[in-house]
């Protein structure tokens, strides 16, 4: 008996945690799938229908339209929140006084609910009451209809994702602080400006961050609902992938149909995932690897200022 508890007990300890995972993960993954290729309420029995769901989705003008305003939406968002995010991160990484209070201003934003947040904008957004329009109308400007237009729509909500840049700029300041001085020194003495630095040092040390920050923006951009269905928004052009598959599964209750929705949503995020992954090689550097090439670049530099012997 002790010998069959001592080959089995760490099989026995991970149990509850294989059990949990069989239950909780592995199963509905397993389900989802099926799920996906029949016609079901969640009433009443799943009937298999093969891949009528798949053929369904891309002759409904409404899942094309909802794929439209996602990719385009993400094909904003996420190099402005990069830009913006990597821009605060700069101001507040400067020594001044009071700069921990902007730090923490500007983070607030991730920690806040987004219900709240999506309320917040809505009243901002607002054509008559909004905070936007109403800092228009001082200046001459009148303001649009922010939701009511469906050509400012997605403006808008692109407006309301660089709002909450502050959140990503948490990493990028810590990036910024783990960039070796000496670097910042050596650039100094070979007599490179501010712009020759952030070229060639900053951007190449941060090129890790911006890959993980770049990989969160597509997963979280193309997963988008919160604010959308909150304040929606017209002609269908706040009507995101992920409002579409709610309202498929729980005000329609076509469930195998909002599982297949979901499906082809993993296989476009795992696609620009492996593409992102795959080009990481081209453009993302580790320190030992910048600091590699800065040495061979100073190198190949001094070599080319040494005499000419033979002259």
């Amino acid at each position: 008996m002790k010998n069959f508890l001592g080959k089995y007990e760490g099989y026995l300890f991970i149990s509850p945690w294989i059990l949990g995972f069989l239950i909780f993960t592995a199963f509905p993954i397993g389900f989802a799938f099926y799920i996906g290729f029949t016609d079901w309420n969640s009433f009443t029995a799943p009937n298999f229908i093969g891949f009528d769901n798949y053929i369904a989705l891309f002759h409904d003008p409404n899942f094309i339209n909802s794929l439209k305003v996602t990719t385009v939406f993400a094909a904003f968002a996420i190099p402005l929140g990069i830009i913006s995010s990597l821009t605060i991160a700069a101001v507040v990484n400067i020594k001044v006084k009071g700069v921990y209070l902007f730090r923490t201003a500007l983070y607030m934003p991730a920690i806040v609910s987004g219900v709240s947040i999506a309320l917040l904008w809505r009243w901002i957004l607002d054509p008559e009451y909004g905070l936007i329009n109403l800092l228009l109308s001082y200046i001459g400007i009148s303001g649009p209809n922010w939701l009511g237009d469906p050509s400012w729509v997605l403006p808008s909500y692109i407006m309301m994702a660089i709002w909450g840049a502050g959140g990503g700029m948490l990493t990028y300041l810590a990036g910024l602080q783990d960039i070796p001085a000496s670097l910042y020194e050596s650039a100094d003495i070979d007599g490179a400006n501010w712009i020759h630095k952030f070229r060639h040092i900053t951007i190449p040390m941060l090129s890790p961050v911006i890959f993980y920050n770049l990989v969160m923006g597509i997963i979280g951009s193309f997963k988008k609902f919160n604010d959308a269905y909150i304040i929606g928004g017209a002609g269908n052009q706040g009507q995101f992938f992920m409002v579409y598959l709610y309202e498929n599964a729980f005000s329609y209750y076509k469930m195998g149909y909002a599982t297949a929705m979901a499906w082809v949503l993993f296989v476009i995020i795992l696609v620009l995932t492996i593409l992102v992954f795959r080009s990481s090689s081209v453009w993302v550097f580790y320190q030992g690897e910048v600091q590699e090439g800065s040495k061979k670049k100073k190198r190949k530099f001094r070599s080319t200022k040494k005499p000419n012997v033979d002259a």
